[in-house]
């Protein structure tokens, strides 16, 4: 039979029982208020780095992300401020540097048949207007026979003149006029010859000065010094060159001492200071194209490969636009003029100028086309935006965080990216210009997005 001990035990156990479940069941009414008080301590616990005083690397919480200044540069991060902008809309066409046909090339050719005495230029020079090039010592036949016979018809045209004024020196009564009218009908003959004989000087290759040389001296021709030509076109230097218009010397075909026919190549000298750019563009484009050549609107390339400002280059104008279609790939030309600029100026200690220039023919690049243009647009750089199946990210700066904020792509191009004005993001916002994606990848591996290492990958 039980004792008044075991009696005691068995209400405080039952009196215990009733009161932990009130106190269950009040505490199941109340969650809504103690539990976020719990699981704010609990976060507060949590967040005790065991590295407390030191510097965190990043740290990220949702579509948020916190970095250092260390973090920053790290990523490469740069600032862009969001401001409403006009923008164009702009064809992009891949392209070439291409030399002129016909003017970017001159080919200097032996004149006479000859022998080379003196080479004065070396590949890689720079050579001004009337510059010496080669001597050549002659041996062309045509034109010692030319010269011979100019200077027998020189010297028998002053003794003809010499008699035909001794004549009328005596008068008419004492010789008789049919005499005089023979020395001065052989007279204009021999003229005729003479000039006949100038005239085949020059055609082999002589000038007007050396022509006047040979008819002073009465000596015949036997040297011919080959010069730089004149330039096809005048250049007008800009206010950033210090150089005029210079020849550069391509390849030297010749040695000292050959031999050369009349007509042999002995040097090809390339004038790069106005070049073209030759663009690729489909047919259903040509109607766009068209219109920025008939409003001369200017265009833009750049020099792929390259990032540096002196490969970018703005204000150009179409020069013109082929008139054939290539019948395979439905692709024609377009031709933009190319105004060049030197790069390397540089003077050997023998005095010979070498000049490099900034664009050469072959080198690639992009050329860009305005076709439309947009009034007050949300312009941001292409590198701003990240793409995530159908969503698109930029990271805009909210005090020491980034934060996630989805937007609308209207349009987007290599360079940059227009965004809707859909209020994701306003006028004066900053957001990450670069960098954005590496806080887009800290944010998935934080949130358990991380990449498999073993992806792509058959097991």
């Amino acid at each position: 039979m039980p004792t008044n001990s075991q009696n005691r035990s068995t209400r405080f156990a039952a009196i215990f029982v009733v009161a932990l479940v009130a106190i269950v069941g009040v505490g199941a009414l109340a969650r809504d208020k103690w539990l976020p008080l719990v699981r704010s301590a609990t976060d507060q616990v949590g967040e005790q780095d065991p590295h407390a005083g030191h510097d965190h690397e990043e740290s990220s919480v949702g579509g948020t992300i916190k970095l250092t200044e260390r973090g920053l540069k790290n990523i490469g991060f740069e600032p862009f401020v969001v401001e409403p902008t006009d923008y164009v809309r702009e064809l992009n066409l891949p392209a070439s540097v291409v030399e002129r046909p016909g003017r970017s090339q001159v080919h200097i050719t032996a004149p006479l048949t000859g022998i080379v005495q003196k080479v004065f230029i070396s590949p890689g020079e720079a050579v001004d207007t009337n510059q010496p090039l080669f001597q050549v010592r002659l041996t062309h036949e045509e034109l010692v026979a030319a010269q011979r016979e100019f200077l027998e018809t020189q010297a028998k045209l002053s003794v003809v003149q010499r008699e035909l004024a001794r004549l009328q020196e005596l008068g008419d009564g004492v010789v008789a006029g049919k005499r005089i009218l023979e020395q001065q009908y052989e007279q204009d003959r021999l003229q005729v010859t003479l000039d006949a004989a100038r005239q085949a000087m020059l055609l082999h290759g002589l000038n007007e000065e050396q022509v006047g040389e040979v008819q002073r001296s009465g000596r015949m021709f036997r040297e011919i010094t080959i010069r730089a030509p004149k330039h096809a076109d005048e250049h007008q230097p800009t206010e950033h060159e210090e150089t005029p218009h210079w020849f550069t010397v391509q390849s030297l075909g010749v040695a000292l001492g050959e031999h050369v026919d009349m007509g042999r190549e002995l040097a090809l000298l390339s004038d790069h200071c106005e070049l073209l750019i030759e663009a690729l563009a489909f047919e259903d484009d040509a109607a766009a194209i068209r219109r920025a050549a008939e409003s001369e609107l200017p265009v833009n390339a750049r020099q792929l490969d390259r990032e540096s400002e002196d490969s970018q280059l703005t204000g150009l104008r179409i020069q013109y636009v082929a008139g054939q279609i290539d019948p395979v790939s439905r692709a024609f030309k377009i031709y933009v003029q190319l105004p060049n600029r030197i790069a390397l100026d540089k003077t050997s200690p023998q005095g010979t100028r070498y000049l490099e220039w900034v664009f050469k023919p072959g080198q690639r690049m992009e050329l860009s086309i305005p076709i439309e243009s947009w009034q007050k647009q949300i312009v941001v750089p292409a590198t701003a935006v990240i793409d995530e199946g159908a969503e698109a990210y930029v990271y805009r700066e909210n005090g020491n965080q980034f934060q996630q904020v989805p937007v609308h792509v209207r349009y987007r191009d290599q360079r940059a990216v227009v965004l809707a004005n859909d209020g994701a993001v306003f006028k004066g916002d900053v957001i990450a210009g670069k960098g954005a994606y590496m806080m887009h990848l800290a944010i998935k591996n934080k949130s358990g997005g991380a990449i498999d290492p073993h992806a792509g990958h058959n097991h």
